[in-house]
């Protein structure tokens, strides 16, 4: 009897588990970056770790807005610097600067203070998910789906990012000159695809091109809270 009991509790403690195991909430790290930033290299840096974890999707979005200091970032797009400013709009700031990393489309930090981000990490991780995304690649075409515990408080925007797991620049001129910097997860384009309210699951198809990985984000707008964010490898 002793044996038997023995024998069930450890079959429990590995079915258990199993059967309750999901995916790990993912959190969103978006990095506001620029190859012409002197502060911003330990930030980049640290974007190669975040990336290597299976809880957060890491994304570096390169700006223009250093360009007149004498090094035009190459992978820099005038629509991250947008984004960058729409976030400080919603959070009532007037300037954005770089290195700044957003966490879950609502809290920031400065540069690579990987403590606080540690912490701004867990945080969203604890918090319930209530919506949640998938997506499948087949061929050209990006099937994803959708569905929320109750109808949203406004519409959400879906969006598409491709990104480069990995690009090497040397810099000529500018704060970083002669420095040859690694970047992780350049953000190499970035589509508003759909919206959805929440009222019925959604079913949407989305084409796609090239073997970029791909992250499909439910984002509140404004932008706001990463409501639910998936890979497609």
């Amino acid at each position: 009897m002793i044996r038997r009991t023995l024998l069930f509790a450890t079959l429990l403690s590995v079915l258990v588990p199993l059967h309750l195991r999901a995916d790990p909430k993912l959190v969103v790290v978006e990095l506001y970056t620029s190859q012409g930033c002197s502060s911003c290299p330990p930030a980049d840096k640290l974007m190669h770790d975040l990336a290597a974890r299976d809880d957060v999707i890491a994304l570096a979005l390169h700006v223009d807005y250093w360009d007149y200091i004498g090094w035009k970032d190459e992978y820099a797009n005038p629509a991250y610097t947008s984004r960058q400013q729409k976030y400080a709009h919603v959070a009532g700031r007037k300037m954005v600067y770089t290195p700044q990393m957003i966490i879950g489309g609502q809290d920031d930090v400065v540069g690579a203070r990987s403590m606080e981000l540690a912490d701004l990490i867990a945080k969203h991780r604890s918090q319930k998910a209530t919506t949640r995304v998938h997506a499948t690649r087949e061929g050209n075409v990006l099937k994803v789906t959708a569905e929320t515990d109750g109808p949203l408080s406004e519409a959400s925007d879906i969006h598409l990012v491709r990104y480069d797991p990995e690009r090497v620049a040397k810099i000529t001129r500018g704060e970083n000159a002669g420095r040859t910097l690694t970047y992780t997860n350049v953000v190499a384009d970035w589509q508003v695809v759909g919206q959805w309210d929440g009222t019925a699951p959604l079913k949407m198809t989305v084409p796609v091109s090239g073997d970029m990985p791909s992250v499909v984000l439910v984002q509140m707008p404004g932008p706001g809270r990463i409501l639910a964010a998936v890979r497609v490898e």
